[in-house]
């Protein structure tokens, strides 16, 4: 398996190219933007050109920013290749392009690659589900650097909390309050960002009732986690058929 990587030098690339190394796994083309700030083997091929980089593996794996896997995906259009994307952000229009490649070729596409969100997400729709009553109030906190918010894994946990009580979550989400914003409706999601420090990844889903309360709390204490997350999975993708694939489906969950 020659992998490709996009995003090949942020904090999952590197540590994608060191786990690839130590495994063996040839890296055929990486592409990324701005200054090459490590050390690649001589046959990988570096490149700015989703083309290019396509041409050079097998499978490619994204962990970049929602322009570059825009440029990914119109490559995998006209040159299939089985594509494993973490990229967060995407909007309406990157969505659809995922869509078309993935009647091309298999893509798995995943906010986040941990084993521990694949469950807690079946868990946020069961509870969401079995207790109507109760608020919802998600919050995810972040390193500084993080540029999107709230993150794709909280929009992801809110979908499926939204999803399990027959809602709309574009209709009920909440992401602000401030100022005199009266009194909660009963099927609004809060959803609140953190950023700060070095954090990796901490997400809370809580269930608020009058004289109880459940919170389901999920923390990524290394990035090593999305990185071997997205190695195992591109290992299941690459021999899938053409279509758009889940980590649950990678994990058999």
């Amino acid at each position: 398996m020659k992998v490709g990587i996009i995003g090949a030098t942020g904090r999952v690339g590197q540590l994608l190219v060191k786990i690839l190394k130590e495994e063996n796994t040839p890296i055929g083309a990486v592409m990324f933007e701005g200054k090459q700030t490590i050390e690649f083997d001589k046959d990988t091929i570096i490149t700015n050109d989703a083309e290019v980089l396509l041409q050079n593996c097998d499978i490619a794996i994204d962990f970049s920013a929602p322009k570059a896997t825009e440029k990914l995906l119109e490559a995998a259009i006209k040159n299939p290749k089985p594509l494993v994307i973490a990229t967060t952000g995407l909007n309406d229009h990157q969505m659809n392009l995922m869509q078309e490649a993935s009647k091309k070729a298999p893509i798995l596409y995943a906010t986040n690659m941990s084993l521990g969100i694949a469950i807690l997400k079946k868990l946020v729709e069961m509870v969401s589900e079995k207790l109507r009553d109760f608020d919802i109030e998600i919050t995810e906190q972040h390193h500084r650097y993080k540029v999107d918010a709230p993150s794709g894994t909280a929009l992801t946990l809110a979908n499926h909390a939204a999803k399990a009580r027959g809602l709309d979550l574009k209709k009920v989400m909440v992401t602000g309050r401030s100022g005199h914003v009266g009194p909660r409706s009963k099927d609004e999601i809060g959803v609140f960002a953190i950023r700060g420090g070095d954090v990796v990844g901490r997400h809370t889903v809580g269930f608020y009732n009058e004289g109880e309360f459940l919170e389901l709390n999920h923390t990524a204490t290394s990035r090593e986690t999305f990185a071997r997350g997205a190695i195992k999975a591109a290992k299941w993708l690459i021999n899938q058929k053409p279509g758009l694939y889940s980590i649950d489906d990678a994990l058999g969950i």
